[in-house]
């Protein structure tokens, strides 16, 4: 059921966002060079790579590591990159992703491919056995502003409580803290 729900909505967004995307596409192209989709190597289901899609917010050629490890994360980023990341707008060509199966609209964020620390973690309390999602339950509790074991914690929280009810009041919370640009320090 949950697959049938990620194929259907992702379908019906792409349909609807499909001319904007590519709008997006070309101003993002006009503004700085390089592609307008970054592939960023993430971790999976079972700890298995594989490469997600987002809207390019940093300049070409920025160093693969988490945000937060940037010694000045603002000076990478474009003009138009600040307003994506700042209303999540980056996240969108991610639907591609939910209807390959790599990812579901909702789980824990997929780690990169070099957060460690985060990896075993959650490797440790079985969060990798989980479809990585959009959003999730550490997304709408704290997402930037909180530590990698306090993600985890809510990770786990979300693996032993996942439902249907839990997932619609996190798609709840993700619309309403996107409409109020919180949780995001970069």
């Amino acid at each position: 059921m949950r697959r049938f729900i990620d194929i259907l909505i992702s379908s019906v967004l792409l349909t609807l966002l499909g001319l904007p995307m590519i709008l997006l596409t070309i101003i993002i192209r006009i503004e700085s060079p390089g592609p307008a989709i970054f592939w960023s190597k993430r971790v999976g289901v079972n700890n298995i790579f594989f490469m997600m899609p987002k809207f390019r917010t940093m300049h070409h050629g920025t160093v693969a590591v988490a945000t937060h490890l940037l010694e000045n994360p603002s000076k990478h980023l474009t003009r138009i990159g600040d307003f994506l990341r700042r209303t999540s707008i980056d996240e969108l060509p991610q639907l591609y992703s939910i209807l390959t199966g790599k990812m579901s609209l909702i789980g824990p964020r997929p780690a990169l491919f070099n957060q460690r620390d985060l990896i075993e973690l959650r490797t440790k309390y079985k969060v990798e056995s989980l479809v990585p999602g959009v959003t999730g339950w550490a997304q709408v509790n704290g997402r930037d502003t909180i530590t990698i074991e306090e993600k985890v914690n809510l990770d786990l929280d979300y693996l032993n409580n996942k439902s249907l009810k839990l997932d619609l009041y996190i798609i709840y919370l993700t619309l309403l803290k996107v409409f109020k640009k919180e949780g995001i320090s970069h």
